[in-house]
């Protein structure tokens, strides 16, 4: 990711924020249309999956600048979410509810180059999650 790229992530992000609530409950009903068998890994109450799913995001975002400083919070991410069933092959399946969400939320706000710098900042994480979780091996695939 270059500055650029940052910067767009983190000022569409700014304007997402103040709809966080409705952005997790867009991201969370198409990852459960898309993907339905994850349903299962999720409580029934999904207000506190919700908060943290923004929560994490506002971080990874802050931090994009610093990529060092939140590599650490996603390693021990991408561990646990093996705890709870996840897969590599469910990354890209998550990336495009997000980048769903996030056109969405942002409207004309959406941009070429904003969905360009977003799928440059999720590729460069689930990569980095995906090869913390299972291997070098499949963070390739």
């Amino acid at each position: 990711m270059n500055p650029t790229q940052i910067k767009l992530v983190q000022d569409s992000f700014a304007k997402v924020a103040p709809i966080s609530e409705q952005a997790a409950v867009l991201f969370y009903g198409r990852l459960f249309e898309v993907a339905p068998s994850v349903r299962a890994m999720f409580p029934d109450d999904m207000t506190e999956q919700r908060k943290k799913l923004m929560a994490t995001l506002a971080l990874v975002v802050g931090g994009l600048s610093n990529l060092e400083a939140i590599l650490p919070a996603a390693s021990a991410l991408a561990k646990r979410h093996v705890n709870y069933g996840a897969k590599a092959e469910h990354y890209p399946v998550v990336g495009g509810a997000l980048l769903w969400t996030l056109e969405k939320g942002l409207g004309d706000a959406w941009t070429p180059d904003v969905a360009e710098a977003w799928t440059a900042a999720y590729g460069t994480l689930s990569g980095y999650m995906i090869e913390e979780a299972y291997g070098r091996a499949q963070a390739a695939e």
